[in-house]
């Protein structure tokens, strides 16, 4: 900092000096005798001036090593310089600097949060990559080893394939959108059992092959929900279901109403969950035990579930006995207006 930007930052104290310096001299102008007033003021003036030239040296040479210590910093570009920032001198300084500090680790949280998503999009992404690769391969085995093979049975193999891939490539798409939420969704009435029907309709095929039976109860309630993304919360927890339900298995879907809310629970009668493993099931990429045993879990489509539900207001929770069966219970609470959180 040079002596002639720190004069220029005094500029208003020097006003005042000029300006009370001439009401001083007016004044004793007025009240000496018109012999004596010249060399009065001169005298006083020349104090002031003598004084105010020390004050300013003197704050100069003070100040002139704090600044200088901050410009070093600036050419130096340390990324620490909350810690090597000097003392403060007044507490203007002081509260600059916290604000600074304050601004400093915000932004390096908001760093911190930007890099977390990207590892998390690119451990999604790789996992992706792997998962979409067996039914391709799969598709190609079935090409080349379809000796024998009817067409009809070859076009259905390939078809249960190809409805894999699409499953992915969904939870892909669902999973970019997710940040960008609030640019499409709209909360309507929606009738409950008609969303049910479709996602039924969708897994029709792995029901019959599978040979589970499906259980519907009476549910002729409406909620208040996005049609479209309420239906991806379905297959996701459906598609689980299926996955780990044994042939001649069981999934139902039932209504439970409060003065709160409204419950839809969906009941596979498959191999459960462990205790130890049911607080963390809607965690990203989370498989447990589940995950060593059926190589081909992900862990994302519960996590998916549980993170739109959230967006749309709604609330999923687990219930599970290892063994026997898995609950997994939509929570629609009954209100008149819905916030995105």
């Amino acid at each position: 900092m040079s002596f002639f930007q720190y004069i220029k930052d005094k500029r208003y104290f020097l006003l005042l000096y000029v300006g009370m310096m001439g009401f001083i001299s007016m004044i004793v102008a007025l009240s000496v005798n018109p012999g004596h007033a010249l060399g009065s003021i001169l005298y006083i003036q020349i104090v002031c001036l003598a004084f105010t030239a020390a004050y300013l040296l003197i704050g100069y040479v003070y100040r002139r090593s704090y600044y200088r210590k901050l410009q070093e910093l600036i050419d130096l570009d340390r990324q620490d310089w909350p810690v090597a920032a000097p003392e403060p001198q007044n507490f203007q300084q002081r509260l600059y600097l916290e604000l600074f500090a304050k601004l400093h680790r915000h932004h390096e949280g908001e760093l911190r949060k930007l890099n977390e998503e990207k590892i998390d999009h690119q451990e999604f992404i790789m996992s992706w990559i792997h998962e979409v690769k067996l039914p391709i391969a799969a598709s190609r085995l079935l090409m080349e080893n379809s000796t024998g093979e009817t067409a009809d049975s070859l076009a259905d193999k390939l078809e249960d394939e190809l409805d894999k891939i699409e499953n992915y490539v969904e939870q892909a798409l669902y999973y970019s959108r997710i940040d960008s939420f609030s640019k499409d969704y709209f909360i309507t009435e929606e009738p409950l059992e008609a969303i049910i029907k479709t996602c039924a309709k969708k897994f029709a095929k792995t029901f019959i092959n599978k040979q589970i039976r499906f259980h519907m109860e009476d549910i002729s309630q409406t909620i208040h929900t996005d049609r479209k993304w309420l239906g991806f919360i379905l297959d996701q927890i459906v598609a689980n279901a299926l996955k780990y339900t044994d042939e001649g298995g069981n999934i139902t879907f039932t209504v439970e109403e409060d003065r709160k809310e409204k419950r839809l629970n969906i009941v596979d009668t498959g191999i459960g969950i462990q205790p130890e493993d049911l607080h963390r099931v809607f965690e990203k990429g989370f498989t447990g035990s589940i995950g060593r045993s059926h190589p081909k879990s992900t862990g994302m489509g519960l996590y998916l579930a549980k993170q739109l539900a959230h967006k749309l207001g709604h609330h999923l929770s687990i219930r599970s006995e290892a063994g026997r069966y898995t609950t997994v219970t939509i929570h629609f609470p009954k209100t008149d207006t819905y916030y995105r959180l």
